[in-house]
């Protein structure tokens, strides 16, 4: 396994793989490796001859309030998992290095970033679309592997892939979950024990609506509102939002349509900013 920093040098290595003719699967991700990036992994090997997994925190993507320094960090702990996971080349680029002074760039999509976390989060899809272009450039893979969890971060980088002619593939791997249905998520370390057991609720929830739906509802207002009651019922739960969207534009659906609508949530668990979808 190759640990590469710079840019110069996973150009090489990727142009080197391009002319012995192996196809380049990337996994992007923000470090702090667990289960879920595992699944993407696989799912990766299974799509391309060499996986390439990015190790980068995205300035970019976040808010002026929110806090990039204190995002989680286990460099070693993510080489290690790798390693373990027979990845080709990890990509471990420095902010400088990605960002260097004077940047002033930035790749916008002005459609599937609006709604959902794109209303309370207006910066963050910038920062991800951004950071995504580069990376496709720098890796140049045929096919980028990204996870169900973040549902409206594939959509938006989906479509900036279409619109701007990268001819990548998007593979969309499932949810993993833990044993008592959390979907798993490096923010899952900063929940207690109480607020773990109050968070269930969001799972609980999305099983409800998968529920009505095989029942025969259709009507988004009702699986929205019992999803909402019980989430409500929870008292450090907060929600951001509940929505039924379709699941490739992310336009808001007043009809279920099986399979194409997306019943997406984020709640604040007193400090802790968790999401989660189904398709239904």
């Amino acid at each position: 396994m190759q640990n590469i920093q710079s840019v110069s040098e996973m150009r090489s290595r990727a142009a080197r793989f391009q002319v012995e003719g192996k196809t380049i699967a990337l996994v992007p991700t923000s470090g702090a490796l667990h289960a879920g990036h595992a699944a993407l992994i696989a799912a990766a090997e299974a799509t391309a001859d060499v996986v390439v997994v990015s190790v980068f925190v995205n300035p970019l993507a976040f808010g002026p309030s929110e806090n990039f320094a204190g995002y989680p960090r286990s460099p070693d702990a993510d080489l290690k998992l790798c390693e373990e996971l027979n990845v080709d080349v990890v990509f471990m680029p420095t902010v400088e290095e990605m960002f260097p002074r004077g940047y002033s760039t930035s790749v916008t999509e002005d459609a599937v970033s609006k709604p959902l976390c794109g209303a309370s989060r207006p910066t963050h899809f910038r920062g991800v679309t951004t950071l995504a272009a580069k990376l496709l450039n720098v890796v140049r893979p045929s096919s980028v592997v990204l996870g169900q969890k973040d549902a409206q971060h594939a959509a938006v980088v989906r479509k900036m892939i279409a619109d701007l002619l990268f001819g990548v593939e998007v593979v969309l791997v499932p949810t993993v979950r833990e044993s008592d249905g959390l979907a798993i998520h490096v923010r899952n370390r900063d929940l207690t024990l109480n607020q773990r057991q109050e968070a269930l609720a969001i799972y609980a929830a999305l099983q409800r609506a998968q529920e009505m739906v095989a029942q025969g509802v259709r009507s988004t207002d009702r699986v929205v509102a019992e999803a909402t009651h019980l989430l409500g019922e929870r008292r450090r739960i907060r929600v951001i939002y509940v929505s039924t969207v379709d699941v490739a534009t992310m336009e808001p659906m007043r009809e279920i349509v099986p399979g194409r609508t997306l019943l997406a949530i984020a709640v604040w668990v007193d400090e802790v900013r968790l999401t989660d979808n189904t398709l239904l």
